[in-house]
């Protein structure tokens, strides 16, 4: 269970050359376009990294991750933050806590796909946001742990999303996910 974990030193997860292939002001710019967002729930929330870039555009933060040495570097780089240790597949939160759910690189690392994406559904109120490695030999996690996109598209809609775009970024796949007919999506 959980060997697809990110398990190595949390320093490589903000390394320049990895940041820099996440297009982060991008991926945060396009959510927010799409999601008039006030909150937002980073699961999995490694380093921050979100996190950040959505306080530092007003957003009220908060994140979990299975790892608690995460969960503390989180705390430390937003204080204001809200932060605890917490899967994806048991996120412990009521429904419809958030108005964004966000879901970097974490939904090849679950081991339960669709119920991470059917519990970050519970608890978004206007949708949830999933960035991807590509499917292919770029720098990332091993080819066996990647998502194909249609496989993200099918996932998303059994969990019942029924508006579901894909962005394909320059080194990443971003999908933004909703539920609700009244949605922006």
């Amino acid at each position: 269970m959980h060997e697809r974990r990110f398990h190595r030193d949390k320093s490589r997860l903000r390394a320049p050359e990895r940041v820099s292939l996440m297009e982060v002001d991008r991926v945060v710019d396009t959510s927010l376009e799409t999601f008039p967002a006030k909150n937002v729930l980073d699961v999995g929330v490694g380093t921050a990294i979100f996190a950040e870039a959505f306080s530092a555009r007003g957003l009220s933060v908060a994140g979990i991750d299975a790892n608690p040495e995460m969960v503390e570097a989180s705390r430390n780089l937003i204080p204001d933050g809200k932060f605890e240790i917490g899967l994806a597949e048991e996120i412990p939160f009521p429904d419809s806590s958030y108005d964004l759910v966000m879901m970097s690189h974490i939904l090849h690392e679950t081991d339960d796909r669709l119920k991470a994406l059917q519990e970050a559904r519970r608890v978004a109120r206007m949708g949830v946001v999933v960035l991807e490695w590509p499917y292919d030999e770029t720098p990332g996690p091993p080819l066996s742990h990647r998502l194909k996109p249609e496989e993200i598209k099918a996932m998303a809609a059994q969990a019942g999303f029924t508006q579901i775009q894909h962005f394909p970024l320059k080194h990443m796949n971003l999908f933004l996910l909703s539920s609700k007919s009244d949605s922006p999506a």
